[in-house]
């Protein structure tokens, strides 16, 4: 089973570090993670050492083992490729926690962060996480007018068009994290042969649904706005909707595969 290790650095104004870690049988993998104010109502958990290709993994599950704790005062935990932002309601942090005589003294921020450590330290490790995600499978009209761009990308890739929606549509991908606007996923595991540049000029409107590549990430765009990725196709499952009970579909770990269906140059 995991451990989480909780250990102070000091007290700067304004950044904290602490650091965790997971015992494994080769020994304490260690993670180290420094504390920013963001304004009065939210405070930055960043990484303080570079975690490569599995940063986001991490923030995950920094992230989860704080959402399974439901603490009222925190309003919202937004974790990314290298932090994890944790959005409160002060009055309520401020009810809730003992604070003692120090009261008069600790900004919001810092009773924040003290309740923070505790909830880290006595949470629910990342070995209890189902680390495989949901498998979610969304289908996916390749090219054509869904598509504007797969012939481009594809050129660039040096593959038919065919070619490229079959390796595209083969791969397995992860959510890594939910960014830019509300429920767009951020795909890991795109195929290095497949990588595109972002467009030079964005479209002033990129469709709700729409399937780009930039760089080693391919996404979703859960709502129409502008957009410079490289648009290969279009899903008709809808990212973001606020009608229902969870308004974004993906959350970070899960996992995604891209199934072609007729209507554009995907009838594979």
């Amino acid at each position: 089973m995991g451990q989480l290790l909780f250990l102070r650095s000091g007290w700067p104004p304004s950044r904290i570090s602490f650091t965790m870690g997971r015992k494994m049988r080769a020994g304490v993998r260690i993670m180290t993670v420094q504390v920013t104010p963001l304004g009065d109502r939210a405070i930055v958990l960043k990484q303080d050492d570079a975690a490569g290709a599995a940063g986001w993994k991490q923030m995950a599950d920094l992230a989860w083992a704080l959402e399974q704790q439901g603490e009222a005062w925190i309003i919202e935990i937004v974790p990314a490729y290298e932090t994890v932002t944790v959005v409160y309601d002060s009055a309520l942090l401020w009810r809730e926690i003992e604070i003692g005589p120090e009261a008069d003294s600790l900004l919001p921020y810092q009773l924040a962060e003290r309740r923070l450590r505790l909830l880290i330290k006595n949470g629910r490790t990342a070995a209890e996480r189902d680390v495989q995600g949901r498998r979610i499978d969304l289908p996916t009209y390749y090219g054509g007018e869904y598509g504007p761009d797969l012939e481009e990308s594809a050129a660039r890739a040096g593959m038919t068009a065919s070619r490229f929606i079959e390796e595209h549509s083969k791969a397995e991908y992860t959510v890594a994290m939910i960014g830019f606007m509300p429920g767009f996923p951020y795909l890991s595991g795109l195929p290095e042969k497949l990588e595109q540049p972002r467009k030079p000029v964005p479209r002033a409107v990129v469709p709700a649904g729409s399937v780009g590549i930039a760089g080693k990430q391919t996404g979703v765009y859960p709502i129409a706005t502008p957009g410079g990725w490289q648009i290969i196709g279009y899903t008709p499952i809808a990212m973001f909707n606020k009608e229902r009970k969870d308004p974004v579909l993906l959350r970070a770990g899960d996992r995604i595969r891209f199934i072609p269906i007729s209507g554009g140059e995907g009838s594979i």
